[in-house]
């Protein structure tokens, strides 16, 4: 399956210091997280900031963004997306979610989660996606 995780996911990992359950969602061979440069970009400017700072370390930042490029495929957005989502800085998130023809996009973002689904993308929580992972076996 094909998902992508907004930036909150990204750093409600970090600053939970979940980064061990991130790598196993993306060592599973029925999952293929998807990002670009633009969701890169804004986990740098999100955790750059000084609330985010009060819990985590550099080494901390560094190693999540590790992960993400060793782990996700990095795509240039090919599509731009039109939606009446609430927030348009989201609209990157769903032209990622067409260019790679996403399954899921997992968000804590009302903004994004209020839509539902996108073209054929799903949106959905985090909690939703571990219990879809956990019934269709996260580890293979």
């Amino acid at each position: 399956m094909k998902v992508i995780f907004d930036c909150n996911i990204w750093v409600s990992f970090l600053i939970g210091h979940y980064l061990t359950e991130v790598r196993e969602m993306l060592t599973s061979p029925t999952v293929e997280v998807y990002s670009c440069p633009q969701l890169m970009a804004e986990v740098v400017d999100v955790t750059g900031r000084d609330k985010i700072r009060r819990y985590v370390t550099d080494t901390d930042v560094e190693d999540l963004l590790r992960i993400i490029r060793a782990y996700c495929r990095n795509v240039e957005l090919v599509h731009k997306a039109k939606s009446a989502v609430r927030d348009p800085k989201d609209l990157y998130l769903l032209s990622l979610a067409e260019t790679v023809g996403a399954d899921y996009l997992v968000s804590g973002d009302s903004d994004l989660l209020v839509l539902g689904q996108h073209k054929n993308t799903q949106l959905i929580k985090l909690s939703d996606f571990r219990r879809l992972t956990d019934k269709t076996g996260k580890n293979g």
